[in-house]
């Protein structure tokens, strides 16, 4: 599954110090409720993302808890504010412990 897994963000690459602005999370990956069964009539074990974590320069500016509802593609979106330029490293916490990451490099100016 993992090499199914496709993070995508969106953010700018440059920003103002004390500017507000928007970072869009996307990632692929195909969500398992737990309840489905496969052509041998065996439980397909729950696979969901569960936790979603953002940090900049190994600093949490954002985290999420995600319930089993979400959809299959989880998106999130949220605002931060320019302080420091830097490396935002982004993680999706799946249910079996695997981790699907990614980075977008700012300058602020």
């Amino acid at each position: 599954m993992a090499a199914d897994v496709k993070p995508r963000i969106k953010a700018p690459a440059t920003a103002k110090k004390g500017e507000t602005f928007e970072i869009k999370t996307l990632v692929t990956h195909e969500m398992e409720s737990g309840q489905r069964k496969d052509a041998d009539g065996k439980t397909i074990p729950r696979k969901i993302i569960n936790a979603f974590h953002c940090k900049l320069n190994g600093r949490e500016v954002f985290s999420a808890k995600i319930e089993p509802a979400v959809a299959a593609n989880p998106y999130l979106s949220f605002f931060v504010r320019a302080e420091e330029s830097g490396t935002y490293e982004f993680t999706w916490v799946d249910d079996d412990g695997s981790l699907y990451k990614a980075e977008h490099k700012i300058a602020v100016s």
